[in-house]
């Protein structure tokens, strides 16, 4: 028996958003995918984003993500068949491509990307576009809320990738940091890991700071 999970559509779309942010980095960007002109097969990257998304990780039949995504059971099958690595290798060799197997990218290479986003969200790489726009976010609330170590923290994290899995990236980034009177080299190897994005990465540091009695 499948227990039925109770959610609402803000979480859905929320995740799927994730997922689909993930499938445009995985495709090379938006820059690649004008430069391909592919734009026309976004719509069917989002919808497969919440196709994914759906089955994965709210267990819905086939029937149900037809009719909550408003396309047919068919392409429901056709998302949820596609194989993650042929999708990569097309995509990678799209140039080679006939016209009819170009046509094939809109269903079953978005599933199969959208497959593979999502695996790697879950997996805590969320799309790095967001991830720079959350740090810009997080930059402007340290900013508002008068935190200035945060915001050095931020200034010197521009453009990292995460997960961050290990000090040795932070380290590199910090050691010219001391943050009430710790040094950034220390806190780095003292956090903990993985490190999933900006926000997790201040409250590692706060918490660190912290349990100093500082």
């Amino acid at each position: 028996m499948i227990l039925e999970v109770k959610t609402n559509d803000y979480e859905i779309k929320y995740l799927a958003e994730r997922v689909f942010f993930k499938s445009i980095d995985l495709v090379g960007g938006l820059d690649k995918l004008a430069e391909y002109r592919n734009l026309t097969w976004l719509p069917s990257l989002a919808r497969a984003s919440f196709v994914i998304v759906l089955r994965e990780e709210y267990l819905k039949t086939e029937d149900e993500i037809a009719k909550f995504v408003g396309i047919s059971i068919n392409t429901v099958r056709q998302i949820l068949r596609a194989d993650p690595n042929l999708a990569l290798y097309k995509i990678k060799h799209i140039d080679e491509l006939n016209k009819e197997e170009k046509k094939q990218l809109k269903v079953h290479t978005a599933g199969g990307i959208a497959k593979l986003a999502y695996k790697l969200v879950k997996a805590g790489e969320d799309s790095q576009t967001v991830m720079e726009y959350c740090r810009n976010m997080a930059e402007k609330i340290t900013m508002e809320c008068d935190v200035p170590w945060s915001y050095i923290v931020l200034k010197n994290i521009k453009e990292i990738h995460y997960p961050i899995t290990s000090p040795d990236t932070l380290i590199e980034r910090l050691k010219h940091i001391s943050i009430k009177g710790i040094s950034g080299e220390e806190i780095a190897k003292n956090i903990n890991y993985p490190i999933k994005n900006p926000a997790e990465l201040l409250k590692e540091i706060k918490d660190y700071i912290a349990s100093k009695g500082l």
